[in-house]
């Protein structure tokens, strides 16, 4: 099956580190002309096709900004910024409304307003592919233990389901990929770290594919969902963990 992305313009929002990374290479080597944004604009890595820019995901103004760099009309939208903003776990009483915001802001209310800023672009063109980054956290319970983050990935997924349901008359699919642990920023190499060294030596025992995943697993999912090949699927969460979803 060969997909490309010629002649296609994409946003990769979150593209500094791990999967954002390797998602924003992938699109570019296989044709595409990528919008990398990121807060941490000076690690995203630079490419023939990488266009590096910065973006603060909860600002609609930094948004627009980005958007109106691909001349109004994106193709392709992958929203994979969020994390856990260095927060650690603690129980419900001592967590700060601020900070249980801030999570919610960044998984959730930026997937938002990057839709809502590609959206008008992709209905003039009558097609168009949305494709976010959620989490096995939005399928079951998060191992970060980080009950804000739990919270924004479940409702990234039901915006990915209304938005499906509502953009899908104009051509434009909205799907999403739900990795399972990886290690691939400072804040999920602590939270491994934190694990006993019997829990990081026997976890690829409980995978089925007896392997921790890796960001190119991510981003082959992710192409998928935004070629040809995908317009009739919307509305989708793939879990993509190396093992069956219990």
């Amino acid at each position: 099956m060969d997909i490309r992305f010629d002649g296609k313009t994409v946003v990769v929002a979150g593209a500094a580190r791990g999967i954002g990374r390797a998602i924003a290479r992938a699109f570019a080597n296989d044709g595409a002309s990528v919008l990398a944004c990121d807060r941490l604009v000076a690690e995203i890595e630079p490419g023939d096709r990488i266009k590096a820019l910065m973006v603060d995901v909860t600002d609609p103004s930094s948004i627009d900004a980005v958007v109106k760099q691909g001349g109004g009309r994106i193709d392709v939208l992958v929203y994979v910024a969020g994390g856990v903003l260095g927060q650690q776990p603690k129980p419900i009483e001592e967590v700060a409304p601020d900070d249980f915001a801030a999570i919610v802001d960044a998984n959730l209310k930026g997937c938002f307003l990057f839709a809502r800023a590609v959206a008008p672009g992709m209905k003039k063109a009558g097609v168009g592919r949305i494709v976010t980054i959620s989490s096995r956290a939005g399928l079951s319970t998060s191992l970060t233990g980080i009950q804000a983050y739990a919270s924004a990935k479940h409702g990234q997924v039901g915006l990915v389901k209304q938005l499906a349901q509502e953009l899908g008359p104009f051509g434009i699919t909205v799907n999403s990929v739900a990795p399972g642990f990886m290690a691939t920023s400072p804040d999920y190499e602590r939270q491994w770290n934190s694990y006993s060294e019997e829990f990081r030596r026997t976890f690829a025992d409980r995978i089925a594919m007896r392997r921790m995943g890796r960001p190119e697993d991510i981003a082959d999912a992710v192409l998928f969902l935004a070629s040809d090949r995908a317009s009739w699927i919307t509305g989708q969460i793939l879990p993509v963990t190396g093992s069956p979803l219990a």
